[in-house]
């Protein structure tokens, strides 16, 4: 495992030096490629995953249909996972890795413990809980109440916010497994779009005009 000092600049939640000792006691980094899938549904999860690098993408999939249900990035973990683990049961999503990321895994078993314990723990963990409540109520409202193509405009600019760049390299499939719907509606709004000269559509990416 990494020194203490290079693993605790990138989590720098965990605040308490006996912590950081059972982490670096307990603990393991692993590496995954873009791609790799670290959870599965329905996998039994003795362990809690948190993220160091990268970013891992939380979805259910339903015979060819997926929804995401959230992405979680650096100092994050899933609550899908830490309810599988904290509860003893399966894991009821799955998550990929959406870039090359390193993953802190931690045994299930000391979660309750180090909430009684530590309490910068106790905080991430029940912080881990508000926040993806909290995304989850945001995005079954956007499901419910906001029409396809606001919601797919609002993804474009988020997109754009957080990564900096008009090019989008994602497939209609993927945009329409993040967003809850079809390719094919996907498809016919970006077409729309297209003639309202807001994008460009190329081969492997989607390029933001306005």
């Amino acid at each position: 495992m990494e020194t203490s000092a290079d693993l605790f600049k990138e989590l720098k939640s965990f605040s308490e030096p006996e912590l950081q000792k059972e982490i670096l006691k307990h603990g393991k980094i692993i590496k995954a490629k873009k791609g790799d899938i670290l959870i599965r549904e329905g996998q039994y999860l003795n362990f809690l995953p948190i993220v160091i690098k990268g970013l891992l993408r939380v979805y259910q999939e339903n015979e060819d249909r997926e929804i995401l249900l959230y992405y979680v990035g650096p100092e994050q973990t899933c609550m899908m996972s830490l309810s599988a683990a904290y509860f003893d049961y399966y894991s009821t999503a799955n998550g990929i890795a959406m870039k090359p990321s390193e993953i802190l895994v931690l045994p299930a078993h000391l979660i309750a413990e180090w909430q009684l314990k530590y309490p910068s723990w106790n905080k991430f963990i029940l912080s881990t809980f508000k926040s993806r409540y909290d995304e989850l109520l945001s995005a079954f409202g956007n499901v419910a109440f906001k029409p396809i193509q606001v919601r797919v405009k609002e993804y474009f600019s988020e997109y754009f916010k957080n990564e900096g760049t008009r090019k989008i390299s994602i497939s209609h499939q993927t945009l329409a497994n993040d967003l809850g719907t079809t390719r094919v509606v996907i498809s016919r709004i970006l077409k729309q779009f297209e003639k309202e000269n807001l994008v460009k559509l190329h081969r492997g990416y989607i390029e933001l005009i306005h």
